[in-house]
């Protein structure tokens, strides 16, 4: 088994760790290339996504003596114990120093970098040049460090390791499921929809909620309703609710969220992953979880179907009840954020209000005037796809009601229904 099997995805990361490992378990075919041998490597992101295994992951490939520091001395005591770690390393080369968790190494922010731990690891890091010593860190915050100790020269490579999706959170959530016992009808693309951008250390801890909700009701296997259940109550906040009641707020929410959705699904087919009106027990509250489609964020067009859609849950309730709706609050600043993104940062109507560095009553009131005659004509469009296709959100609604959660495969099959049609109310 190679070092690196224990990780699971994140293949281009680990193409990148091999290769810096060779260097220093072949040094002298790169010597004799002219190459000059890194002096460290840092990886960086949120907790929970398996950094710490791919360091060690590492440091098994490139084959040499490591030594480990964590913090777990008072300051003083510490930076002696860096200033000694460094010391040793440099006796033994080839060797690598791995500082796990460095930026607990001190309590400092973004805005107070340069702690006497930090100024410690910086010398000693060019103390050791050329001597063997290969510097290998993890931390969850860069910017609590200084700019100078992130250079090249001192860690020459910095990767940034994000919360695992697409292909590489379906492996993660299959290696995890493999762990125990399941039922054949885990669909795992759908999960992986539906815990997308989740760190590696949440994924395992909803699979073996799920496990309990199974063991408790007397299952063998793990089902796929277990695995949602988990997710409503990890991921989303809203545990099952054992005595829901379908009473006019409920129903109000349900139509609310099933707006949202339709809206989002004539604009964007697919782009549903997961609608519920079980926010928690006793609340009526929902929620609408989208899937940004590739290329959102250089496309104004999708960004305009996510502000139509944003507008969805409005339409609905006042095209069924003829009255305002209450329960909007939310998604109005919402909205009004990101229709102010594209008029003013993005420009997308003009310069006339851009704001820039001089900002005037004048620019304001503008922009604002400008912000809502936009709105307006997405809130038309929204009305008109709800009228349009009045069919289709009474069928969400219902099914919001029936079952509380309507799951991606499960929107996806109310849709196929309705496909390519326009089913006006009277």
């Amino acid at each position: 088994m190679k070092a690196f099997d224990k990780v699971i995805g994140y293949d281009d990361i680990k193409m990148e760790l091999i290769r810096f490992a060779d260097v220093i378990k072949n040094t002298k075919k790169y010597l004799k290339l002219g190459v000059n041998v890194p002096s460290g490597l840092l990886l960086y992101g949120e907790p929970g996504l398996g950094k710490t295994l791919m360091a060690n992951c590492f440091i098994a490939e490139a084959g040499c003596k490591v030594f480990t520091l964590r913090k777990d001395k008072p300051n003083g005591d510490f930076i002696n114990q860096i200033k000694a770690t460094f010391e040793k390393a440099k006796e033994k080369s080839p060797v690598i120093v791995f500082l796990d968790d460095m930026d607990k190494f001190a309590n400092e922010d973004s805005n107070h970098p340069n702690a006497e731990e930090y100024v410690t690891v910086q010398a000693c890091i060019d103390e050791c040049k050329g001597q063997g010593v290969f510097v290998l860190a993890t931390v969850n915050d860069k910017h609590c460090l200084p700019d100078s100790l992130l250079r090249a020269g001192r860690f020459d490579k910095v990767i940034e390791v994000n919360n695992p999706s697409g292909k590489d959170a379906e492996q993660i959530i299959a290696y995890f499921l493999s762990q125990k016992q399941i039922m054949g009808n885990v669909d795992i693309e759908e999960l992986a929809r539906l815990m997308e951008g989740r760190s590696c250390a949440e994924l395992e801890t909803v699979i073996n909620e799920a496990g309990i909700y199974a063991g408790f009701v007397g299952k063998e296997k793990i089902d796929q309703e277990d695995i949602v259940k988990a997710n409503m109550r990890m991921m989303f906040e809203s545990p099952e609710c054992m005595n829901p009641v379908n009473n006019a707020d409920t129903k109000k929410a349900a139509l609310h969220e099933a707006g949202h959705a339709v809206v989002a699904e004539v604009l964007d087919p697919g782009i549903v992953t997961l609608i519920s009106v079980c926010r928690h027990t006793g609340s009526t509250e929902g929620f609408t979880k989208l899937c940004p489609p590739e290329g959102y964020s250089s496309s104004k067009e999708l960004q305009e179907h996510d502000i139509i859609s944003g507008l969805g849950g409005k339409a609905a309730t006042e095209v069924v009840y003829g009255t305002a709706d209450m329960g909007c609050n939310g998604d109005m600043h919402k909205v009004f954020n990101k229709v102010s993104v594209l008029v003013d940062n993005n420009c997308t109507l003009g310069f006339e209000t851009f704001e820039g560095f001089n900002s005037s009553a004048y620019l304001l009131e503008r922009k604002d005037r400008l912000m809502a005659s936009e709105i307006t004509r997405y809130y038309q469009i929204a009305k008109r796809i709800i009228i349009e296709n009045r069919a289709f959100l009474d069928a969400v609604t219902e099914a919001l009601l029936d079952h509380k959660t309507v799951t991606f495969r499960e929107m996806q099959s109310i849709r196929e229904q309705f496909a390519g049609k326009n089913t006006q109310c009277a």
